[in-house]
């Protein structure tokens, strides 16, 4: 993690998973909910977070079970204006890079130009891991509940329009970290 630590000043934006299932038997699939974070470029203030929900369908050759914690950092604008949007998907709008040290998404591990680098740390045994086809949405409901009206990701990031106390805590564990 320590290769993590060290580029995290550099990333645009974080984005958290901290349970990420993931099973099957030829066909298979995968699901879980995050948190973005975003970093202000002027500032380095970290700002957020906004609620998603990631999800995939897999067919071929995997078999078994696990739950993974995934951290991905968003590295490029393009990666950013996505996570903007209703909806994304890895492979078909954006690229994943696993991290240098880690196990994740399949890709180029020198490939540092992807718009995502992400780090996973898991338990159980899964052949067949892949965020290729991932479908990334963002999670209305619970950025509605968290900042108590309706929002959508980039009045949060962008507008800043909304924040919530609640997340000093998060922010402020992530600036630690990026320091």
């Amino acid at each position: 993690m320590q290769w993590f630590l060290h580029h995290l000043q550099n990333a645009k934006g974080l984005l958290i998973v901290p349970r990420l299932y993931k099973g099957g038997f030829f066909l298979g699939g995968s699901g879980g909910r995050g948190v973005l974070l975003v970093r202000d470029e002027k500032t380095g203030e970290w700002i957020g977070p906004a609620f998603y929900t990631l999800g995939s369908v897999t067919f071929g050759l995997q078999i078994g079970g696990e739950i993974a914690e995934v951290a991905m950092m968003v590295m490029t604008q393009k990666g950013l204006e996505n996570l903007y949007s209703t909806t994304f998907k890895f492979g078909g709008d954006v690229s994943a890079a696993a991290g240098p040290y880690g196990a994740g998404a399949t890709g180029a591990v020198s490939s540092f130009n992807a718009d995502f680098l992400s780090f996973t740390r898991a338990k159980g045994a899964y052949i067949g891991l892949s965020l290729e086809g991932a479908v990334v949405n963002t999670n209305y409901e619970w950025n509605k509940t968290y900042y108590g009206k309706p929002i959508k990701p980039v009045d949060i990031f962008v507008g800043r329009s909304v924040s919530n106390p609640e997340s000093a805590e998060l922010r402020s564990a992530i600036a630690r970290l990026a320091k």
